[in-house]
């Protein structure tokens, strides 16, 4: 790159700006928690495709003719052609041929329906095993970063991968989006994203250096800076070559994917700031300190 920008100067003003996103999202989890699909806290969702133009309170009203009360239901769709209707309870299959017909009564026999059920046994496993699974590969990427650099690179990978996280998490709690199974895929598809440019940066980092042994903080300072500035267009162009593709599953994919697209896309940009704007400055932080420290006790030591 041809300009240069003093990344280190402005480090208190980048971990600023991720404490007050992430601030936002904690207090949205706080009070109102996440939206949580069928797969988590059990029940029954129902698709009903329509064929036609209709108004969401009165297919609303259709449902509660049916018994049931204030049900949760919303547009979706390209074209707005689905109802998805939500329920805590699991319903039988003439439950669903009930709706079904009552649909095709009020709106014509292109009504589809298609339902999914989770039992409460069946919900508790799901959330479980994809805790577990977020455990488990959190602690694969921990070591492989211990393994791979040295322990202060590896702290600041993982808090960048957390913050990335965390920011995708909060913003669905902020938005009321619903959180699924499909979910915790991107979760997973996020962190390893991050990771992975996270490691790019410091590997320059570590390569300048070995040519560089910074001894003053300008000295530090210039070595991060230079290596940030040396793998910028790497992140943004790789970045916007995944973003283009996310961006096309949110726009043109269907309604199953769309929640996974746009966690990816909301990860995407959480991964790239975190990679340039916070892992390194985490990093170039503790990197000074520990300098002072063995300066300080090469001085005692005399």
């Amino acid at each position: 790159m041809n300009f240069n920008l003093d990344f280190v100067g402005r480090r208190k003003l980048f971990l600023m700006i991720s404490a007050v996103l992430l601030g936002l999202g904690f207090l949205s989890l706080l009070f109102q928690g996440l939206n949580l699909g069928v797969d988590f806290v059990s029940g029954t969702r129902v698709d009903i495709k329509i064929n036609k133009p209709y108004d969401l309170e009165e297919a609303k009203d259709q449902l509660e003719e049916l018994g049931y009360q204030s049900p949760d239901a919303r547009k979706a769709g390209p074209k707005n052609e689905y109802l998805l209707f939500r329920t805590s309870q699991v319903l039988s299959p003439d439950k669903v041929n009930e709706i079904e017909k009552k649909f095709e009564t009020v709106y014509g026999d292109n009504v589809a329906v298609n339902e999914q059920k989770v039992d409460p046994i069946i919900g508790r496993e799901l959330a479980r095993n994809a805790l577990i699974s977020v455990l488990i590969a959190s602690v694969g990427i921990i070591l492989y970063v211990t393994l791979r650099f040295e322990y202060r690179f590896a702290l600041s990978a993982v808090l960048a991968l957390i913050h990335d996280a965390l920011f995708v998490i909060g913003m669905f709690s902020l938005f009321q989006w619903e959180v699924d199974l499909v979910f915790i895929a991107a979760v997973l598809t996020i962190v390893g994203y991050s990771v992975n440019d996270t490691i790019v940066i410091f590997d320059r980092i570590r390569e300048n250096l070995d040519f560089n042994k910074p001894k003053t903080w300008e000295e530090l300072k210039k070595t991060v800076n230079d290596s940030l500035h040396q793998t910028l267009v790497r992140s943004l162009n790789t970045s916007l070559t995944v973003v283009f593709a996310a961006l096309t599953l949110f726009l043109l994919g269907g309604e199953s994917i769309r929640y996974f697209a746009l966690a990816l896309l909301l990860g995407l940009a959480a991964g790239t700031y975190s990679s340039i704007f916070v892992a390194s400055q985490i990093w170039v932080s503790w990197k000074w300190n520990s300098i002072q420290k063995a300066k300080l006790k090469a001085q005692t030591a005399e």
